[in-house]
C-alpha cells in the first residue's frame, strides 16, 4: 500500500498512521516519460541513496555466512537495539513459525563500510562485486565517475 503506513507498538496495537501521496514507482516512471525531472515527487539522489541502504542490506546477506543464533547474538550483544530486534527476530522464526534454526541456520553478513564517494566497499571486494554486473551489449550502463 503506497498510500499509508502504520506504527505499531511491541503489544500489535497500531499507535500512528501517516497517510502519503502515491505511488513513487509510478511518479519515477512518469518523469521518465516528461523528461521533466521537476515531475518527481522528491530529488532523484534522494531515492538513489534510499534504495542503495537496502541494497547494502541485500548484498551483506549475500557475501555472509551461515551462522548460529548463539554467534549472532555474540556479534550485536553490545548494540541494545541490535540485539532486541536479532532476539525478536530468533522468537519470530524458533517460536511463532517452528523454524529449526540449527537444521536451517541463519545467515550473519559483514558490516559493510562504504565509500560514500566512490560507492564502493574499500575493505570487501566480493560486496564491491556486487554493486554492478556484467552488461549484455547493447543495453549497457554506463559507468559515470563524478
Amino acid at each position: 500500500n503506497y498510500g499509508a503506513v502504520q506504527v505499531y507498538d511491541n503489544d500489535n496495537k497500531q499507535i500512528k498512521e501517516f497517510r502519503g501521496g502515491g505511488d513513487h514507482f509510478g511518479n519515477f516512471i512518469q518523469a521518465v516519460r516528461s523528461r521533466n525531472p521537476k515531475d518527481l515527487t522528491a530529488e532523484i539522489l534522494e531515492g538513489h541513496l534510499s534504495s542503495a541502504l537496502c541494497h547494502t542490506g541485500n548484498i551483506s546477506h549475500r557475501v555472509g555466512k551461515d551462522a548460529s543464533v548463539e554467534d549472532i547474538r555474540d556479534v550485536v550483544k553490545k548494540d541494545d537495539h541490535a540485539l532486541e530486534a536479532v532476539d525478536r527476530m530468533i522468537d519470530h522464526l524458533a517460536v511463532k513459525n517452528e523454524v529449526d534454526l540449527k537444521a536451517t541456520p541463519l545467515t550473519l553478513g559483514p558490516a559493510l563500510e562504504m565509500n560514500t564517494k566512490e560507492e564502493t566497499f574499500p575493505k570487501h571486494a566480493a560486496a564491491s562485486k556486487l554493486l554492478t554486473r556484467e552488461y549484455r551489449k547493447p543495453f549497457v550502463v554506463p559507468e559515470i565517475k563524478l
